[in-house]
């Protein structure tokens, strides 16, 4: 996982959604998780032209990376697991959101090795980060995702979990889902947790929340505060490798 945040956040770069290096980000998840043995497929859609965190941006295009098992049938019963791969303009997204990206990519290797309960698709979403305030201008990538989907794919999504900014040291894990839902998902994944330090909240502020406005059951983990949030300073070393490893401890347990 620290290979896969140095890669994106040094190697990479700042990837904003539209960009040459978002791309090469894609590209690189995608070959990553086809050498795992998935199925990888992209999607594309079109983001407008915006305000990334103080920089004023143009429309473009940016993608969706989606991984799935061999044999996977979207209207059959499984999970979702996915974290976005673009940062604001200025920031390296060591965080935000190569953390993800990087547990992502770590228990789709488990996931191939050892077998989940559920099928598992993997996504690498694009234009999760906003370029103006309210939904609308917010979380493209998965509301793209959820838009393409059948009555049918979504009723066989089980549970969606978003893995974002989950890297920073804390005492705990937060869990969180935007409070629409029963609380069902939040509640597996405390359980899962087993011992490891868990905090719940209300939050609406990651690609779960496109789920869950869609009715899937939906779920967040990541969010402690740091000080180089969107910004140049979101570099290596705001990522604590115990927060990563707990992070993917509790996933990992709640997918088997």
């Amino acid at each position: 996982m620290r290979a896969a945040v140095r890669h994106l956040a040094v190697e990479i770069g700042p990837r904003l959604a539209t960009s040459a290096a978002y791309r090469v980000a894609a590209r690189w998840f995608g070959a990553e998780l086809r050498a795992l043995g998935y199925a990888v497929t992209e999607e594309s859609f079109s983001v407008p032209a915006g305000d990334s965190w103080g920089v004023s941006v143009d429309a473009g295009r940016s993608l969706n990376v989606i991984a799935d098992p061999a044999g996977f049938d979207p209207e059959r019963p499984h999970l979702v697991v996915g974290a976005h791969l673009d940062t604001v303009a200025v920031s390296p997204g060591a965080e935000d959101n190569a953390s993800g990206i990087a547990v992502v990519r770590e228990l789709a290797r488990l996931a191939a090795a050892h077998g989940t309960r559920l099928p598992v698709r993997f996504v690498a979403f694009g234009a999760e980060e906003p370029r103006g305030s309210g939904d609308a201008l917010h979380h493209f990538g998965s509301q793209h995702r959820v838009a393409q989907m059948t009555a049918a794919e979504r009723e066989a999504v089980r549970a969606m979990v978003s893995l974002d900014r989950v890297g920073v040291r804390g005492p705990s894990v937060p869990v969180c889902d935007g409070g629409t839902s029963n609380g069902r998902v939040v509640r597996a994944l405390v359980s899962a947790a087993q011992g490891i330090p868990t905090t719940t909240c209300e939050d609406r502020a990651s690609d779960h929340w496109s789920y869950e406005k869609a009715g899937v059951p939906a779920a967040r983990l990541g969010s402690i505060p740091y000080a180089g949030y969107h910004s140049a300073a979101d570099r290596l070393g705001a990522v604590d490798d115990l927060q990563l490893r707990r992070v993917a401890t509790i996933t990992w347990r709640w997918l088997r």
